[in-house]
């Protein structure tokens, strides 16, 4: 199947990124339910991968046959599937030991990160408001995981990995858009990482003690599934500047989540980080947004 053209639906474009943000909270939320639940977490990574790769099999393959399975850049592909699946590995670590809370406000500077770093992969410019917002966003992170507080927690550095690591899968998909189909991403995606977990998820393998822990490690793999399809459309649909802010009505699903489930309150600390975070993040879009009006 050919690569599908960008289209200019920017409504549609924001309904199904918000959608996808809903189901990413639901990945991490069932990773920290399966971890209290004493699943091992290299499990509970491959369970995510493997599950998503059965279920972008019977999605695609009806429709598209072994042709998904063709990549026109096979390298690239490969390296955006690391650099996710070493991301996830390290955020489920990260989830046993801290709120849910915590570990989205940190993501919450993806975004940041990835201005950055399309400096010297992308060729992309930057000028000096924008360099201060991304010093002020990471004041933000500092605020957040506190090294010099009793707040902090080591598995925050792992936090901080999976940041770095989430950004360059970002980057590379940057570099993917409208080379290769949705289709081919998801299954590369999955299956590397299905392949390169399975020797630790089935070594370190626990059977789930009730069927409320059996439907979360099974719903695991739909909800990164379709948190991924959902994102990947969005960024056909609309521009990447407008669906950027997005990412940040997290905050309301992880706080959500964090009382109803976990009976975890975000603390002051994290809430003042998040905030700097969030707002050197939209003035970053804004500036995109301003640049983008200027270029037209």
């Amino acid at each position: 199947m050919a690569v599908r053209p960008r289209e200019e639906r920017t409504g549609a474009g924001v309904a199904m990124m918000l959608l996808a943000v809903i189901f990413f909270t639901a990945i991490d939320t069932s990773a920290k339910w399966l971890s209290i639940a004493g699943l091992p977490v290299l499990q509970i990574v491959f369970v995510r991968y493997a599950g998503h790769f059965v279920f972008a099999n019977l999605v695609y393959l009806p429709q598209e046959g072994v042709s998904a399975y063709r990549s026109n850049a096979p390298l690239k592909q490969f390296f955006r599937s690391v650099f996710l699946f070493c991301g996830t590995v390290l955020n489920f670590y990260a989830l046993k030991y801290l709120p849910i809370t915590v570990t989205t406000t940190i993501a919450f500077a993806g975004p940041i990160v990835v201005t950055l770093l399309a400096i010297p992969i992308l060729g992309e410019k930057v000028g000096i408001r924008r360099v201060v917002a991304v010093c002020v966003g990471f004041l933000g992170v500092v605020v957040v995981v506190q090294p010099w507080g009793g707040e902090f927690h080591p598995a925050m550095l792992l936090c901080l990995g999976t940041l770095l690591l989430a950004s360059m899968y970002f980057i590379m998909t940057r570099m993917l858009a409208g080379v290769e189909t949705i289709a081919t991403q998801q299954i590369w995606l999955s299956g590397l990482g299905t392949l390169a977990l399975a020797p630790f998820g089935l070594s370190a393998w626990v059977w789930p003690q009730d069927a409320l822990t059996w439907l979360v490690l099974l719903g695991i793999g739909v909800f990164g599934l379709f948190g991924h399809i959902w994102a990947t459309i969005a960024h056909r649909w609309a521009d990447a500047s407008i669906l950027a802010p997005l990412i940040y009505s997290q905050v309301f699903w992880a706080a959500l989540v964090g009382v109803a489930i976990f009976g975890t309150w975000p603390t002051p600390w994290t809430l003042a980080g998040g905030a700097i975070i969030i707002a050197s993040g939209l003035y970053i879009w804004r500036r995109e947004l301003a640049k983008g009006a200027q270029a037209q």
